[in-house]
């Protein structure tokens, strides 16, 4: 390890990480799926050969997967170690979310990259399908009480068996989808990306020897360790807390605890999670593999500097209770994973803002805002539209939050307005900045976002699964919450009809010309409101940000010049 010269590991670092953002941009340019191809929920790395750790991720891909990829890798193991015949050429498909984390929707292909006989490392990717199966077109269920539900579920089975492609297996998984072109599109788009990881990585091999890379891969994942507790050891040791809540389950109207307990004693850290609810009976229930995953985003957005692998959690223990909504077995629902992770990376950052003030940010509006509208066209096709949308970031210790961006559980994009409209019977009628929705604060939440839709079919069928409908994203440090999630139908002769459990709705039909409407939370401010100053609040308004009633309602006159 020692003979590793440091430029030689920044090379290796650098040439590593391109092979799985290379990865990253095949699958991107070759999807059929919209979700993929414009939003970029996929993800790509590489993982230990033992113990399927996380080596690299690809920078493009969603790092809510750097740590559920590691167990769905850990899944492939274990099953190829009970199957002792693995070769080289295999590739496993599977989408199970308890073994491998996140959803259904999220089928992942793990093939071992063999050197000289041995397994050297395996290669991993992973995307969201537009629709796998289940009740609700998309996959989005915000009723499902099993996962049955909410689509297919593959174990781990292999895809191609030394280098041949298994049809029996494609067929099977294309005939349970409503969009079969799509999964076949998506599908050969992952294989595309592993193969060309493959042949990178075999060239930085017999560039640098298959020594000299392990080495390298090694001392990354020490940094990352040592990094890590560097990092942890600069707070003060004591115990932070912090408790949010989900709207509902979508099957009781009753809200759900989500609460943290961080210990901090030296260079370690322990995430207690004791205190929130039991599992439920509606999709917001996650596996714990998925919950390690969103403590490990949530960190990096706080511990930027510490390199993304399986390092960054060495000093982190996890008490998370069997039977929690966070450690939820087969076969709960957990399709809406998504909105029960955004909560949790929430209480890390509202726990934390009280240990390194000058590193959290307020919380993000905190919903996906899944939306479904599915029906038939004219001559009989199919159509599903299945999207996620964009709201406020929190403020934060250099500035206002983020207008109009992505969940932080990733780095995806919110899928363009003119992709959507080309693809599906639609017209937006409304794309637009939330006034007045984004926390107050030193430094204000950023602002929420207003989506119409409108139907241009005779007839479609909507779904929602969305949060924050009913508990504000927090600020911090003094900051303001921002506003609340509202969705609503406009029917033709005006009337709005909204959500009876306020952010999930099932079975609305909607008629041609007809619209949904979409509006979405602004991020919690930071920092005293009184601290905001004349001129900030002044510009605020000036850009329609703020609205001048409710400056004067929410700063009066306490603007400092």
């Amino acid at each position: 390890m020692s003979s590793l010269d440091p430029v030689t590991l920044a090379v290796l670092k650098g040439r590593l990480e391109q092979i799985a953002d290379e990865m990253d941009a095949t699958l991107f340019r070759a999807a059929f799926n919209p979700i993929i191809a414009e939003a970029r929920d996929a993800s790509h790395g590489l993982y230990h050969a033992q113990t399927g750790e996380t080596l690299v991720q690809g920078k493009a891909g969603l790092p809510i997967f750097v740590g559920a990829m590691a167990f769905a890798v850990k899944a492939v193991i274990e099953k190829s170690g009970r199957q002792p015949d693995l070769a080289d050429g295999d590739v496993y498909i599977f989408n199970d979310p308890y073994d491998g984390g996140t959803h259904l929707s999220d089928f992942k292909l793990v093939r071992p990259f063999f050197r000289e006989g041995r397994v050297f490392c395996w290669l991993a990717s992973v995307g969201h399908w537009h629709d796998v199966g289940g009740n609700v077109p998309g996959n989005y269920n915000p009723v499902a009480t099993e996962c049955f539900q909410e689509g297919m579920l593959i174990p781990p089975v292999k895809l191609f068996e030394k280098g041949k492609l298994r049809t029996d297996v494609v067929d099977i998984v294309t005939a349970n989808s409503r969009l079969p072109n799509s999964v076949y599109g998506d599908l050969n788009g992952q294989i595309n990306a592993l193969d060309l990881g493959a042949r990178r990585l075999t060239a930085l091999l017999d560039e640098f020897g298959d020594e000299t890379v392990s080495a390298a891969m090694a001392e990354l994942r020490d940094r990352a360790a040592r990094l890590m507790r560097m990092n942890i050891a600069e707070l003060k040791d004591g115990t932070y807390s912090a408790e949010d809540h989900l709207d509902n389950d979508g099957i009781r109207d009753e809200p759900l605890t989500i609460a943290l307990d961080l210990h901090v004693d030296g260079d370690a850290m322990t995430l207690d999670f004791s205190r929130c609810s039991k599992a439920c009976a509606g999709p917001v229930n996650i596996s714990r593999s998925t919950a390690l995953a969103a403590c490990y985003v949530a960190l990096k957005h706080i511990f930027h500097d510490v390199p993304a692998n399986a390092g960054v959690l060495d000093p982190i223990r996890f008490v998370i209770p069997e039977g929690s909504i966070l450690a939820a077995k087969w076969p709960k629902p957990v399709g809406g994973y998504t909105e029960t992770i955004l909560r949790m990376i929430d209480t890390v950052f509202v726990a934390l803002s009280r240990a390194c003030p000058d590193r959290v940010n307020g919380c993000a509006y905190g919903t996906i805002n899944a939306l479904s509208l599915a029906g038939h066209r004219r001559d009989g096709r199919r159509w599903v539209m299945f999207s996620f949308f964009g709201g406020g970031h929190g403020g934060h210790p250099e500035g206002d939050g983020l207008n109009h961006g992505n969940a932080p559980i990733s780095t995806a994009t919110i899928p363009p307005v003119e992709i959507l409209e080309a693809a599906y019977p639609v017209m937006f009628t409304r794309w637009a900045l939330r006034p007045d929705s984004g926390g107050p604060g030193r430094h204000r939440g950023g602002l929420g976002a207003v989506y119409e839709i409108e139907l241009l079919e005779e007839q479609a069928d909507v779904f929602l699964f969305g949060e924050r409908g009913r508990f504000s994203p927090p600020g911090v440090l003094g900051g303001g919450p921002g506003a609340l999630n509202a969705f609503s139908v406009i029917r033709s002769n005006g009337v709005r009809e909204t959500p009876p459990m306020a952010s999930k709705w099932v079975g609305i039909k909607l008629a041609k010309g007809e619209r949904v409407r979409l509006e979405t939370p602004g991020g919690g401010g930071y920092g005293p409101v009184g601290d905001r100053t004349k001129a900030s609040i002044a510009n605020d308004i000036r850009n329609g940000y703020v609205s001048s009633e409710a400056a004067a309602r929410v700063y009066g006159k306490t603007g400092t010049a």
